[in-house]
């Protein structure tokens, strides 16, 4: 089958979370199972974009509203990704350093999907599936069924994957006028709650809806941003594909980003001399449990309660456990755990950024990784820090209770606990404490972690048979 994937994010192109992990490594594994799958994007001023070479696929115009802009496909030469990739270039728009954060977004995503169908339009030829992640492409659904311009691929199959159900793309009605000319009286698959709904369009327009686990599914049932009643409606064409890791990418024999490279036979060793390298770079003592937190510093990561919980779990334990986190997000967030660097030398750190190699270098050294999320519709950092031995501490909430047993039940390789709270986090840290001082235990765990299969290879089947399953129809 031919699949072509639009989305805001794609590494290593452009990432700002699990969204471009996931667009960067299902298509590649897809054309290794024999599809041809491909991907189109926004042209960011990226590095990637000026590290690569470039050839232009198409130019053409459209209307944003009375607006008329000119766009430019360009593709990536030489398939360095494993796939083909284009990018969608509109100046004034989407040229631009950052992925998210102005406050014409709203245009520029909507520019961006008009000129993907646009584009689409043009071919000579229609993909089997076309394949939308996210709001950003939430309206493509929707155009190819009801705008006018566009009724020749409305057979076109249509799949939208929903990474992350709170944020929806909301905008006024106002807005409406940015769209190519469409059927009027399908204004309500546009809308929800008397707002233009790019998510929940999708979720009407779209044949079928995944999202990336399947208790994250069972989830936006009760918890969804205001969504609940529609995804009790289309509970039938709804389905959880638990996303997969890149192995090769996230690989401990082979990782580059690594200061030491092991094996399952070896974890033991090896971890603790990329623990050493993290020890002595942030000035943490060898002798305690790292403890890490990698990830956006907001509050459906719970990153609002980790000054209290690191704060009563070094209290509590005596300094028996350090700490070392590394992330962005909220500035009141930033300010109050960056304010905790000095305050207790040798067993907390915070880097406030985001640092690929160094979070590398955290998962292969790290021996618990903390997840208290709120809300964690697949979660991706736990599959690596399994991938590298490294013990997850999560919150029994979608993708992370879908992929992590706690160790109490039998063949169990991690710690669950069910409330994002200081007091959860914190007899969680004195779990992970007490079966730190197992040696025995804490290599099973590590070993048995390690050989987990987590590669795209099951979800790549997964989706095969989903796309099967509405071709047929």
């Amino acid at each position: 089958m031919e699949i072509l994937h639009v989305s805001a994010e794609c590494y290593p192109v452009a990432k700002a979370g699990g969204l471009g992990d996931v667009v960067g490594a299902l298509p590649k594994y897809q054309n290794k199972a024999g599809h041809i799958a491909k991907v189109v994007m926004p042209m960011y001023r990226t590095k990637f974009l000026y590290n690569n070479n470039w050839s232009v696929d198409y130019k053409g115009s459209a209307y944003l509203g009375n607006y008329h802009f000119e766009f430019t496909i360009i593709k990536e030469t030489t398939n360095k990704l494993g796939f083909d990739l284009y990018l969608v270039d509109i100046n004034g728009l989407l040229d631009r350093e950052k992925i998210y954060g102005y406050d014409d977004d709203t245009d520029r995503f909507v520019a961006f999907q008009i000129a993907v169908v646009s584009w689409l339009s043009s071919w000579q030829h229609q993909p089997d599936i076309v394949h939308c992640h996210d709001h950003h492409a939430g309206l493509i659904p929707f155009m190819l069924k009801h705008c006018l311009a566009f009724k020749h691929l409305q057979h076109i199959v249509t799949i939208f994957t929903i990474h992350n159900a709170q944020y929806q793309g909301w905008m006024g009605w106002d807005k409406s006028v940015l769209l190519p000319e469409w059927d009027s009286w399908k204004s309500g698959q546009l809308d929800w709650n008397n707002t233009i709904n790019p998510l929940a369009s999708a979720v009407k327009c779209a044949w079928k809806v995944t999202t990336v686990s399947q208790s994250y599914m069972n989830e936006l049932k009760h918890n969804s941003n205001g969504l609940e009643a529609l995804f009790e409606y289309e509970k039938g064409k709804c389905i959880g594909i638990l996303n997969g890791i890149d192995t090769e990418v996230w690989d401990t024999a082979t990782d580059a980003m690594i200061q030491h490279h092991y094996k399952p036979a070896t974890v033991t060793a090896g971890k603790q001399k990329n623990k050493n390298i993290l020890c002595e770079q942030f000035g943490l003592n060898k002798e305690v449990p790292l403890i890490v937190f990698i990830g956006r510093l907001v509050g459906e990561k719970a990153a609002d309660i980790l000054p209290d919980s690191i704060t009563v779990s070094l209290n509590n334990l005596k300094h028996q456990v350090s700490f070392l986190l590394l992330g962005s997000g909220e500035p009141h967030v930033e300010w109050q755990l960056g304010d905790m660097n000095g305050k207790y030398p040798g067993y907390y750190h915070i880097e406030i950024g985001y640092n690929e190699t160094l979070s590398h270098q955290m998962y292969a050294g790290a021996d618990f990784l903390l997840m208290p999320s709120r809300v964690e519709p697949c979660g991706l950092n736990q599959m690596y820090a399994m991938r590298y031995g490294t013990v997850p501490m999560v919150r029994s909430t979608g993708g992370l209770q879908d992929t992590v047993m706690d160790m109490g039940e039998t063949d169990g390789f991690g710690i669950r606990f069910n409330n994002a709270s200081v007091s959860d986090i914190h007899y969680s840290v004195s779990r992970a404490l007490s079966v730190y001082k197992d040696d025995k235990h804490m290599q099973k765990m590590r070993q048995h972690m390690m050989q987990i299969d987590h590669s795209w290879e099951k979800t790549v089947n997964d989706y095969t048979t989903l796309y099967e399953s509405v071709k047929r129809q």
